[in-house]
């Protein structure tokens, strides 16, 4: 009795055999497949560093003049504890500074990064009444420890803007039209001087005038303000009567009231203070390439968007609105994820490249059979397209370990290729 060849009945070999059985619909199914992981390779987010952070909300408050210790205590303190007990959070880390308060809420993973704001903001409010009068936390923006994506300077080598200037223009221009871009979560200004208005009190003179501080303070800040009266109709035509008193120099504020003398005589604020335009208290400087201070912007990159995308907006929009910048100003790209991102790319388009070609020169020689040098030609791009399909769907980034992890599974593609091929041509 002689044993025939083992039958097999696994759902590989039944796979194989309905393939082979029906040859034109495995056609259109491996092209229907091929089409779906173009379509996932063309609209995957693309970045090159993986983002392995944590779903994090950043709660932001600002209490200037106060000390570290009394910032923990009333703020830090009772922000920490009030979003302990919001749903799905992980950990909550309070870091207290000058005038600063950072508390950051980690949520479980998998949680929606939108859905987390929501419920920080929920529960920010049941906190607003153990704060001190007038402090109003913040949320941070709705970013990652790597949406770092692009960074530029300000910079002007005429010597006509000095870094006050640059400041301000990166503040209320420059920083709007990248902010305007799709995908971008925020424009962090760095460096140069933000203007202010510093009022220099003389004890001396407060005291002959037997005026308190508190006085000053309620009378600037009554003085800059607008205030709206009702309509005139006068000719058939409606007339607003309204009282402009915003600051807009130092002259209006010399000209403030703070009291009237016994002699009848008003008491201005320039009488008891100095008066004059200076920079804010400053934390730090950006420095470029030696030559000095410098005036920047970093942007943030908005969760889960596409970063090459988002830095090519970004360049877009600095073309547009370059002539807008003063003459003499330059807007010069410090930092440009972009290369990065388009580097990890052509290393897989030359790996897979050069692996199609070497195997298939490979089985050409030593087997003398260009058919079969279309097998690895053929599936090993459709096996980087497929690859693709899952990775889109979960909403992961193709980044450089992702396509570094694809690179080198090429590698045990081209080797099960040439097992295959091999064995066919032993068994014929």
């Amino acid at each position: 009795m002689v044993d025939g060849p083992p039958q097999h009945s696994g759902p590989v070999d039944r796979a194989i055999a309905s393939c082979a059985r029906n040859p034109l619909l495995t056609v259109f199914t491996v092209a229907a497949f091929a089409l779906w992981g173009y379509y996932s390779l063309r609209n995957i987010p693309l970045d090159a560093i993986p983002d392995l952070s944590d779903t994090q909300v950043i709660v932001l408050t600002e209490w200037p003049g106060r000390s570290p210790d009394l910032v923990e205590d009333q703020i830090t303190y009772p922000i920490s504890t009030t979003l302990l007990a919001a749903p799905q959070v992980k950990f909550v880390r309070g870091q207290s500074f000058m005038g600063l308060s950072f508390v950051y809420v980690i949520f479980e993973d998998g949680t929606d990064i939108y859905w987390a704001r929501s419920r920080v903001l929920e529960y920010l409010n049941s906190a607003q009444g153990k704060l001190p009068e007038g402090i109003t936390p913040t949320l941070g923006p709705d970013a990652t420890g790597v949406g770092w994506v692009f960074q530029y300077a300000l910079v002007d080598k005429t010597g006509s803007h000095d870094l006050s200037e640059l400041r301000t223009l990166q503040d209320w221009y420059v920083r709007y039209w990248l902010e305007s871009v799709k995908g971008v979560a925020e424009v962090a200004p760095i460096g140069g001087f933000v203007k202010q208005y510093q009022v220099n009190l003389d004890p001396n003179k407060l005291l002959a005038f037997e005026l308190p501080i508190n006085d000053v303070v309620k009378a600037i800040r009554r003085s800059n303000n607008d205030v709206g009266g009702r309509v005139l109709e006068i000719a058939g035509h409606e007339q607003f009567v309204r009282g402009r008193g915003y600051i807009t120099s130092v002259e209006d504020l010399e000209d403030i009231p703070l009291k009237v003398s016994a002699t009848g005589v008003p008491v201005l604020l320039r009488d008891v203070a100095t008066i004059q335009l200076g920079p804010d208290m400053r934390r730090g400087i950006a420095e470029l390439n030696g030559e000095g201070e410098t005036v920047g912007g970093i942007v943030v990159m908005r969760y889960g968007e596409n970063a090459l995308r988002v830095i090519d907006a970004i360049k877009k929009r600095i073309e547009e609105t370059k002539d807008s910048l003063p003459e003499g100003v330059e807007l010069v790209v410090t930092y440009d994820r972009s290369e990065l991102i388009l580097r990890a790319v052509d290393t897989l388009r030359h790996t897979l490249i050069e692996e199609l070609i070497v195997v298939s020169l490979v089985i050409a020689v030593f087997l003398l059979h260009a058919r079969s040098a279309l097998v690895p030609i053929i599936t090993l791009p459709l096996a980087v397209l497929l690859a693709f399909i899952p990775m889109f769907a979960q909403g992961l980034t193709a980044n450089i370990m992702s396509l570094g992890g694809i690179a080198v599974a090429i590698g045990a593609m081209v080797d099960a290729s040439v097992i295959i091929i091999e064995n066919v041509h032993r068994k014929l």
